[in-house]
């Protein structure tokens, strides 16, 4: 399955494009803590996953690979040859596979509290089912546990984000999860990269998902956020823009100036 993904563009016309990817059971909205400062000097650029945020359900099976093609069918229809990517969880596996795929498209590169690999794949087909079987419901409730630390009093948008998400969307993409693995090809990703993660982080810790990221990819730079759970860019929004906006103005320079 390659489809173009729904999508939402802000930002100056002309700008250097940014492209925001969402984590599984989130939509364009979580990057919206980012978006003030992003927009002052990028084209920022978010799409949605299959399912997710009232995009189109998939229409069979896919992997992170083909979505990943269908960013870059995005960027053609657009016109755009090159753009930045930042993600957060499945939507840096997005990332991932996008600078392995087509390198010369990927300028620069934000992997937020993702991995090469997440964990047993027998983990995800069992959550796939049970969505399947009972909806969203039950991984709804007890999203705010997996994404943020206990102290974090604003997990409900999130979670709200999670309850609207279609199973079958949602499945597809906990099936697409278990069958990734980039940790072979890491060393391939040729686009200057930062790796974030929340110190705090369950599903994706920094220690076993962003350090093997970070000693992987060429050049690559690890920032740690404390008191930061698995969406950091939500938990901890100003250290996660400040480390975000600076990398990109070293290597894919905004127009704020």
């Amino acid at each position: 399955m390659t489809a173009v993904p729904q999508y939402r563009l802000d930002g100056p016309d002309g700008a250097p494009v940014v492209v925001l990817g969402p984590a599984l059971g989130t939509t364009t909205d979580l990057w919206l803590p980012q978006m003030p400062a992003l927009t002052r000097g990028w084209r920022v650029l978010r799409y949605d996953l299959p399912g997710h945020g009232g995009a189109p359900p998939p229409g069979g099976p896919f992997t992170v690979e083909d979505l990943a093609d269908g960013v870059a069918a995005l960027l053609d229809g657009l016109g755009v040859d090159r753009a930045a990517y930042a993600g957060v969880s499945l939507g840096g596996a997005v990332g991932t596979a996008l600078a392995l795929r087509a390198p010369d498209r990927v300028a620069s590169l934000v992997l937020c509290c993702t991995s090469p690999r997440f964990g047993d794949p027998a983990a995800w087909h069992e959550r796939a089912a049970l969505v399947r079987r009972e909806g969203v419901g039950p991984v709804a409730d007890t999203a705010p546990g997996r994404w943020f630390t206990p102290s974090f009093t604003g997990a409900e948008p999130y979670a709200a984000m999670l309850r609207a998400t279609g199973a079958e969307g949602y499945a597809g993409c906990c099936d697409a999860l278990a069958a990734f693995d980039a940790t072979a090809r890491l060393g391939e990703i040729r686009a200057p990269t930062l790796v974030v993660a929340g110190a705090q982080d369950g599903p994706t810790p920094p220690r076993g998902h962003a350090d093997r990221l970070a000693a992987g990819i060429p050049g690559a730079v690890l920032t740690v956020v404390e008191g930061a759970g698995h969406l950091a860019n939500a938990e901890r929004p100003a250290e996660v823009t400040e480390a975000i906006t600076a990398h990109l103005d070293r290597t894919w320079k905004g127009s704020r100036r």
